[in-house]
């Protein structure tokens, strides 16, 4: 009976760390969702949308941690001028790590499509914390605010069409 005890106990304790044994840890992501996005980065700079996103998507569906798949799909909605979707991608990477440059940039550039300067100049004080070296992410914002919006600074007809 006194050794019934401590057998229960090692046996709790060894159920109770065996599902943990299996998992990941947090910053190891999975090989076919990190060979999935760079394929799909890899499209996107020869300008194949399409396959691109679908690449990136897949990336996730394999391993949903994959930060640099959110932010190269921001890059493709970005593209594709579909900005309100380039700021939710940026904003699931910055879920994952929150001082993300590479996000932080291209959901400024997308705030600014949209004329949302003040947020996207909250984005670059963001980024001049982060980078105390100076990095591209923070020149590239810095760019895209200077210039400003070219999807908010196109003017509706100023007659509505009739049928």
């Amino acid at each position: 009976m006194r050794f019934l005890a401590p057998v229960l106990v090692s046996f709790a304790a060894l159920s109770v760390a065996a599902p943990v044994a299996g998992q990941r840890a947090d910053d190891q992501i999975a090989p076919k969702s990190v060979e999935l996005q760079r394929q799909g980065e890899a499209l996107l700079s020869t300008g194949k949308l399409e396959q691109a996103d679908d690449a990136l998507e897949a990336s996730l569906a394999v391993d949903p941690r994959n930060r640099w798949s959110f932010v190269a799909l921001a890059r493709v909605a970005e593209k594709q001028h579909l900005f309100g979707k380039a700021i939710r991608m940026a904003n699931k990477a910055m879920l994952l790590e929150p001082n993300d440059p590479d996000a932080i940039a291209v959901q400024g550039e997308a705030m600014v499509e949209l004329g949302a300067l003040a947020r996207a100049q909250a984005n670059l004080q963001k980024l001049q914390t982060i980078c105390t070296k100076g990095c591209a992410q923070l020149a590239q914002l810095s760019a895209a605010i200077s210039r400003g919006p070219s999807v908010a600074a196109v003017k509706p007809p100023a007659t509505p069409k009739s049928n």
